[in-house]
């Protein structure tokens, strides 16, 4: 606002302008103190996580069938295996499995007269290998009821190996058909822990300011088969606190 001063009057010139200053600085200072409280009110911010949580079936299973075979020559051998590995297709085809579902690995050989020279209780061949015949299904329960009856597979002459580095697995892979699904249900879950907060300080929940999607988690199920799996994943999710 313009000031006029009148010539000839200093002493009211400089308060009127003194005056104006004071005005403009408690303007100023109103202004200011406004924009402080809704920079503090945006900065009252919740922090909580938000769990989903399902139980599932596998949907894949595989099988590593292990199985030892011995010859005095490599040819002998090579015919072995594929009798073999002939009657655990069969045994697999009596069980409603196709041929595509199975597969074969390169046998692990151990020729005895370079690995173990002299040994003092040679084995019938020189030559001794372990191959590994894989069954891969979709068909959880027909796998692992034919697994329970491997035993048919010893009493048709097939020597199995046990083995710890292939061992039979359950695995679920549709993860991708309920991911959006459980992270809805765990936002939720959040801001059901969110609005607890608020009304513990007489707030509102706002809007969301961050969210962080945790990584999902596939476990045995604890106390049943490796074919139940539970999912779990964890949100973590910032909502903004208003009056």
């Amino acid at each position: 606002m313009p000031v006029t001063i009148e010539k000839g009057s200093p002493s009211r010139a400089a308060a009127v302008l003194g005056l104006t200053i004071s005005a403009g600085l408690v303007l100023a200072g109103v202004a200011l103190g406004h924009a402080v409280g809704e920079l503090r009110g945006a900065q009252r911010v919740v922090s909580v996580k938000g769990l989903a949580e399902r139980e599932v079936m596998a949907d894949l299973a595989i099988w590593p069938i292990v199985f030892s075979s011995s010859a005095d020559t490599l040819l002998n051998l090579d015919e072995q295996i594929q009798a073999q590995q002939g009657v655990i297709r069969e045994f697999l085809a009596e069980r409603g499995f196709p041929p595509d579902a199975m597969s074969t690995s390169v046998p692990r050989l151990t020729d005895f007269e370079i690995h173990r020279p002299g040994s003092p209780l040679p084995p019938e061949g020189r030559y001794l290998a372990e191959t590994t015949l894989t069954l891969r299904s979709r068909h959880v329960a027909a796998l692992k009821a034919a697994m329970q009856e491997s035993g048919e597979l010893v009493r048709r002459g097939i020597p199995l190996v046990h083995s710890y580095e292939s061992g039979l697995r359950f695995l679920f892979t549709s993860l991708a058909a309920i991911k959006p699904a459980m992270i809805a249900e765990a936002t939720r879950d959040a801001r059901k822990a969110a609005q607890q907060f608020a009304q513990d300080s007489d707030s509102r929940v706002g809007a969301i300011r961050r969210a962080r999607q945790g990584y999902f988690s596939i476990a045995d199920r604890e106390g049943f088969g490796p074919e139940h799996k539970t999912i779990r994943v964890v949100t973590h999710v910032d909502y903004f606190l208003v009056d």
